[in-house]
């Protein structure tokens, strides 16, 4: 737990999504020990945790090198959802102290402490140093990943019917504003009919027709699905889909059943938010990405960094599209691109899509 002189460090705040999977990637034994629930119980009383050192990361554009620093809030999704969210911001702020006191001049918050509460707004309050959520990167890649992947599968976006489940979050508003600019139709599905309502007003006088609906189910038709959620269990089943569909599953934990990958071989799901960092970055720790490869959130942190932009970048739920295009054409301009399509943590490659293509024609046909 060194602070690294002479270079920009950051600092990103990790948690156990997966309970078990997660605590067994830094300590084997203990995950294999206990269950999620005892995983769940004793992480209230753990304080923060430093994971590992960042380094490697490498501006494309003007050979800037950056460090960082992984640090672990304790906390499960499921401990977030139910303590108090005064509780989960102390953790967090202590987290971001540990970032301070390691000389870090930026602090990105990933997965669930990215939206616990006010979506980061208190944390930077709270802290010296700036706070983002890197929401605004991780709605660029997911737009621009489902795009290509529905060229890939024979999908024309014009005609396309779009869907967007926990569209009254801040990654799902601001990706269906962009998404109805150039879709034929776009759902928006959430739980609160009033900031469904919001959403929706943000996105009429655009090119796609607009509905609203409280029943996940009506992803059926739906030819490309983004799923924001921030539900602790999958709310998309294998008879939910129909065939050639693409879902973008940038959910925190998965929103698509992990029996969708066995029992339908004719709908491509993706896991979203895969960014190719520039340079030779080791992050001295497995999160369950390729060599090389980082979340979305992640890499805004990092791009920020490269770019001197020490200031609170992406907090709170309204996000501009001003705002993503803005940090897209940073991350560009440091080297940081879209990695290859994973699904279930497993690569894609270019013939697993064909296949997909070719099974998901022959049954619209029959």
């Amino acid at each position: 737990m060194v602070k690294q002189p002479d270079i920009d460090t950051f600092a990103f705040i990790i948690h156990p999504v997966n309970p078990k999977a997660d605590v067994m990637r830094k300590w084997p034994r203990l995950g294999r020990l206990l269950t999620e629930g005892q995983i769940d119980f004793f992480s209230r009383f753990f304080p923060p945790l430093y994971i590992s050192r960042i380094e490697g990361v490498q501006s494309a554009a003007t050979g800037k090198v950056i460090g960082g620093h992984f640090i672990a809030c304790p906390y499960t999704p499921r401990t977030m959802l139910t303590l108090p969210p005064e509780t989960v911001y102390k953790k967090i702020i202590a987290c971001g102290r540990m970032a301070e006191r390691l000389g870090a001049r930026i602090i990105g918050l990933g997965a669930f402490t990215a939206v616990v509460g006010d979506a980061g707004v208190t944390i930077a309050r709270e802290l010296d140093i700036p706070v983002t959520t890197g929401d605004s990167y991780t709605i660029f890649t997911a737009v621009e990943a489902m795009r290509t992947a529905a060229r890939a599968m024979g999908i024309r976006w014009d005609r396309a019917t779009v869907a967007v489940i926990g569209a009254n979050g801040a990654i799902g508003a601001a990706s269906s504003e962009l998404f109805a600019r150039q879709a034929a139709e776009l759902i928006l599905i959430g739980r609160r009919p009033e900031a469904l309502t919001v959403v929706e007003e943000r996105c009429r006088r655009k090119r796609a027709q607009v509905r609203v609906s409280l029943d996940v189910g009506d992803v059926y038709d739906a030819d490309v699905i983004l799923t924001a959620s921030s539900a602790v269990a999958p709310l998309i089943h294998p008879e939910q889909l129909k065939p050639g569909a693409v879902v973008c599953d940038m959910a925190v934990p998965r929103a698509v059943a992990s029996s969708v990958a066995h029992a339908r071989d004719d709908v491509f799901v993706f896991d979203g938010g895969a960014v190719q960092v520039p340079g030779e970055v080791n992050f001295h720790f497995n999160f369950g990405m390729p060599r090389g490869a980082a979340y979305a959130c992640m890499a805004e942190t990092m791009a920020l960094t490269l770019e001197g932009r020490f200031e609170d970048y992406t907090l709170g739920r309204n996000i501009s599209a001003l705002q993503v295009d803005e940090i897209a054409g940073i991350a560009a301009w440091h080297g940081f691109r879209l990695a290859g399509f994973r699904s279930f943590e497993r690569d894609v490659a270019e013939a697993d899509i064909a296949r997909v293509r070719e099974r998901a024609a022959q049954r619209q046909t029959t």
